[in-house]
């Protein structure tokens, strides 16, 4: 019986074949608006975009999706892979604080829209709770929590 990977496993498990830069059909051209050249990023490189967020800031997928497009000279980053791989970032850096104390702020970290995530370690409960800690105002709008007006504090894309 095989043992479940860790997420820091996770996170270093596709070395071998990412990134990858793919030049999109036309089908999948016209799903992702016109775009030619898609990334798709390593785990790794979502977790230093998330390892960068300052206190007092936030970052988005969309954000995350706009500065790998940007590192790799590239119209979009993979949607679906991307979100993936935050979910992996998050958790690993959890793991890594955990056994190593060095401290990434994953909880700046949230969904499209603001929206704070259900799989970040601990669930909802902590994800609100590391946001509150750092003053940021959390509201339900729906069946989901989001970080009140969260545009306010995203950064840039660099």
């Amino acid at each position: 019986m095989s043992k479940n990977k860790s997420w820091t496993e996770k996170l270093e498990a596709r070395d071998k074949d990412l990134p990858k830069i793919v030049k999109l059909d036309e089908k999948m051209q016209k799903k992702y608006r016109g775009a030619k050249t898609m990334v798709v990023p390593h785990p790794r490189d979502v977790l230093d975009i998330i390892s960068r967020v300052p206190a007092g800031a936030l970052i988005t997928t969309e954000e995350i999706r706009q500065m790998l497009a940007k590192k790799y000279d590239v119209d979009i980053a993979c949607p679906m892979t991307t979100g993936i791989f935050v979910t992996i970032a998050v958790n690993a850096a959890q793991e890594i604080a955990e056994n190593t104390g060095k401290i990434i702020p994953w909880w700046r970290t949230l969904r499209s829209k603001g929206v704070l995530n259900e799989k970040a370690p601990g669930g909802l409960d902590n994800h609100k709770k590391m946001l509150e800690q750092e003053g940021f105002s959390i509201i339900k709008k729906g069946n989901k929590y989001i970080v009140e007006n969260y545009r306010n504090f995203v950064v840039p894309v660099v």
